[in-house]
């Protein structure tokens, strides 16, 4: 048998159910349907990938990281965190390190990014590559790229280093298998500074 209070309790409940159900479905309504001509549809743009000038067709929304993996097929640089706090993503700009998953694919047209594929020339690998072998500068491997393309680009900055410096310097850059002080040893190698 159903109670007074029982009823009203289900009352509510499907009058609650019914107006988010219409609010949703007039939210729903409300979202702009992209045009060939909006300004958020999709675009090609020419971006100098290691090297490559590379056009590719993406929308506003997509991040240099997700263009770079899932458009060009460039997986050497990782997805970790997706807001900017691990470095895993980090390539570099303009000669300029950046985490790839807080900038945008159509703010980097025209621009030349390089990515850990691109470190290494002809088939020989960099000095901050031999150094971080030399010295184990990784264990799961998820981060190095990452780390590698940051240590790259400290040492095109010219700073003069030293084991502080570069802690600090890399700190954007985490390894959550600790290796730390394997790392700072190969960027000192490969600054010649060791």
């Amino acid at each position: 048998m159903l109670s007074r209070r029982r009823f009203f309790f289900r009352a509510a409940i499907s009058t609650l159910a019914a107006q988010i159900g219409l609010h949703f479905r007039a939210a729903a309504q409300r979202l702009p349907t992209l045009h060939p001509n909006d300004s958020r549809a999709a675009r090609a743009i020419t971006i100098n990938v290691n090297g490559v000038e590379r056009t590719l067709t993406v929308e506003p929304r997509v991040t240099l990281l997700d263009a770079l993996r899932d458009r060009l097929g460039l997986t050497g640089t990782k997805k970790g965190c997706d807001q900017g706090t691990c470095g895993a993503c980090t390539v570099m700009v303009n000669g300029r390190r950046i985490d790839s998953c807080l900038t945008l694919a159509v703010m980097h047209a025209g621009d030349r990014v390089v990515t850990v594929e691109g470190i290494a020339q002809n088939g020989v690998l960099h000095p901050v590559q031999r150094a971080f072998i030399t010295h184990d500068g990784f264990q799961c491997g998820f981060c190095t790229p990452g780390q590698i393309v940051s240590a790259v680009a400290l040492l095109n900055e010219g700073k003069r280093l030293d084991r502080e410096t570069i802690r600090t310097e890399m700190s954007g850059n985490l390894c959550r298998c600790g290796c730390y002080p394997h790392i700072v040893d190969a960027v000192l190698e490969a600054a010649g500074t060791s």
